[in-house]
């Protein structure tokens, strides 16, 4: 049982908690709770760690499953110490990440929601549950949208990471060419100056949705390399939504069509 603060192993995963960086470096990253351990691909874990008092509730599916990838106890201290939140659920791993390439994202799909420059993780979170809901093939993101490891987005996604296919890019303008030329997938860019309503258009080709940054939107070279701009419309006096409900209308406005 590790029982002191100072273990290297709290150490590390501390440390994995905090900085990007290190979890880009060691392609590692860290998931919390009994409903993300349940569904992280058992190839993709590294290390599982427990408290006493947690395996005194487990059920009989978690317990098989413990058995197959082992674990190390912890005490209730060490457990809080290398959590990232408030109360800890007894039970957190350190997994390895993945990376997708756009051309393998693209094969066979035809929804996808592109990302510029998104910030709150809480927001990539949601996005991503939106997408596979809405029956979304993939996520792509520009290099500066925030990262999909980070503990928030992480806890956001319910999940979903482990499913949802997705890549960061480097120039979001040359993979929206390579999806209009690969897949034939038209790409809308949703913009508060957009010249159509979303209504107003067929979504149910090959289409991928563009959302921008929470505060500036999407970036004007962006905006010029989409097929289409267009805007979600609002009463009232709302200047705008949040950029996860944004997406989510727009991926669901897809499903509807595909669904008739």
């Amino acid at each position: 049982m590790i029982t002191s603060l100072t273990n290297s192993i709290v150490r590390h995963v501390t440390l994995l908690q905090a900085r990007e960086k290190s979890r880009r470096e060691e392609g590692l990253y860290v998931i919390e709770g009994v409903r993300m351990y349940s569904e992280v691909p058992l190839e993709r874990l590294d290390g599982v760690y427990v408290t006493e008092e947690f395996l005194g509730g487990v059920s009989q599916e978690t317990n098989e499953r413990l058995a197959q990838t082992g674990y190390e106890l912890v005490t209730e201290e060490v457990m809080k110490k290398m959590s990232d939140t408030q109360t800890p659920q007894g039970i957190l791993c350190v997994v390895r990440t993945v990376s997708h390439e756009l051309k393998e994202i693209l094969e066979g799909g035809s929804l996808f929601c592109i990302l510029d420059g998104l910030q709150d993780p809480g927001n990539l979170g949601t996005v991503f549950r939106s997408a596979e809901a809405a029956g979304a093939s993939g996520v792509i993101m520009s290099r500066d949208t925030v990262s999909i490891y980070n503990p928030k987005s992480v806890r956001s996604t319910m999940g979903t990471l482990f499913r949802m296919p997705f890549a960061y890019v480097d120039d979001l303008c040359g993979a929206i060419e390579d999806m209009r030329g690969l897949g034939g997938i038209r790409t809308y860019a949703s913009a508060l100056d957009g010249s159509s309503a979303y209504t107003e258009f067929d979504y149910s080709g090959p289409t991928a949705f563009v959302i921008g940054n929470e505060g500036g939107g999407v970036t004007k070279a962006v905006r010029d390399a989409a097929d289409e701009r267009i805007f979600i419309p609002m009463e009232g006096e709302v200047e705008s939504l949040n950029a996860a409900i944004a997406a989510s209308v727009l991926l669901y406005e897809s499903h509807r069509q595909r669904s008739r």
